[in-house]
């Protein structure tokens, strides 16, 4: 079955950097284009970053654009999300998506907090 498993989140301070995981199986990884949104509590989750299936295109919020960075490797069936100069702002559940034969599926999230 498909499962979307995150991991790296944990508490930062302001300016500082983390880099999210998103480990994918149960489908061929390599041929679905991916995204991670975030969510704050009592708020929906908010799409931050979309990458194509074969990692030559993406696309950013404005709200995470020159900070934040997505990436993939198809031989290891693993989504990144390196996040930089990091803010209160972000903090946040985040989670990786993908819509696979006409379903959504998501991982179970990993939490950040970005505090002093």
């Amino acid at each position: 079955q498909v499962q979307l498993v995150e991991s790296g989140g944990g508490l930062v301070q302001p300016g500082g950097s983390l880099r999210l995981s998103c480990v994918a199986s149960g489908f061929t990884f390599s041929s679905l284009n991916m995204r991670w949104y975030r969510q704050v509590p009592g708020k929906g989750r908010d799409m931050i970053a979309t990458i194509t299936s074969d990692g030559g295109s993406t696309t950013y919020a404005d709200s995470v654009k020159g900070r934040f960075t997505i990436s993939r490797d198809n031989a290891k069936n693993t989504l990144y999300l390196q996040m930089s100069s990091l803010k209160p702002e972000d903090t946040a559940v985040y989670y990786c998506r993908i819509f696979y034969r006409l379903r959504e599926f998501w991982g179970q999230g990993t939490q950040v907090v970005v505090s002093s």
